[in-house]
């Protein structure tokens, strides 16, 4: 093959992968689809950081996907508007009481609560109020574990800590650090949280309608979240999930407590109250 014809085919060549490149981006843009999130509490609140890292980490992963994700911000549920179509989650840093009146407008939305861990929001057993955050039992029964083992700590449970570095958790730990120069609390994982299992089972699942949704996650879910185990929700509404032994901000240890239980339900309130 001369030199001009070898020219002239890698320049062929180039044209054709060109074209096909620009095809895929073009039916790429065509389907991307956007997914809205409604975050209801104050955006000071370290929750809110963590549900932006995670639309962050979603977003890079949707622009591969044909998926853009968008948060829309209110600092009350009386601020939301009356026709919620446009969302297919809502993510809360709310107290109990106003979690429990959101759900009376809400109850084909999944609602993830991020802060409040009142027992007596998971034994109400509302049908769409998804609980992140560990429930008051939950942090009681890990640190009577500990106790067993370790009488003499004065040792208390926790969803996250920013030491924690087992099971992809350091990388975690670095990117909340990077972009908001402090460490991830138990809130800002919630938040976090709530928004990579959503994303990941949009994705997965190819879901876009909230009661679909809803049904997927309380049935169906497997969510890793940087703890090492594959954690699913209670017919409670609580996620299944180990905690962290913290004594002085420093932390110690895991619960399930090895030697006193190796059961995720032997921590906090297991069934509904019938």
């Amino acid at each position: 093959m001369t030199d001009l014809s070898m020219m002239m085919k890698s320049s062929a060549n180039s044209v054709v992968t060109s074209l096909l490149l620009y095809l895929f981006t073009q039916s790429v843009g065509a389907a991307q689809t956007e997914i809205t999130f409604a975050y209801v509490g104050s955006t000071e609140h370290s929750a809110y950081s963590g549900v932006t890292l995670g639309l962050k980490e979603a977003n890079l992963q949707g622009q591969f996907l044909g998926k853009k994700y968008a948060l829309q911000a209110f600092s009350s549920a009386a601020e939301l508007p009356d026709k919620l179509d446009d969302y297919l989650v809502i993510v809360a840093a709310l107290p109990a009481e106003e979690l429990m009146a959101l759900h009376e407008t809400t109850i084909q939305i999944p609602v993830f609560n991020l802060v409040a861990d009142d027992d007596s929001l998971r034994s109400a057993c509302l049908g769409n109020i998804l609980s992140i955050i560990p429930s008051n039992r939950m942090r009681l029964d890990a640190a009577a574990q500990w106790l067993v083992k370790h009488p003499d700590s004065h040792a208390a449970a926790q969803a996250w800590h920013a030491d924690f570095v087992k099971f992809a958790a350091r990388d975690l730990n670095k990117r909340y650090r990077k972009i908001f120069a402090k460490g991830m609390d138990d809130y800002a994982w919630a938040g976090w949280a709530a928004i990579r299992m959503t994303a990941d089972t949009v994705v997965r699942e190819a879901i876009s309608n909230p009661a679909v949704l809803l049904h997927y996650l309380k049935t169906n879910l497997s969510f890793d979240g940087q703890k090492g185990i594959d954690m699913n929700f209670r017919e409670t509404g609580q996620l299944r999930q180990p905690l962290l032994i913290v004594e002085n901000s420093k932390l110690i240890g895991e619960a399930p407590v090895r030697g006193v239980s190796s059961d995720i339900d032997s921590l906090g309130i297991r069934e509904c109250i019938k």
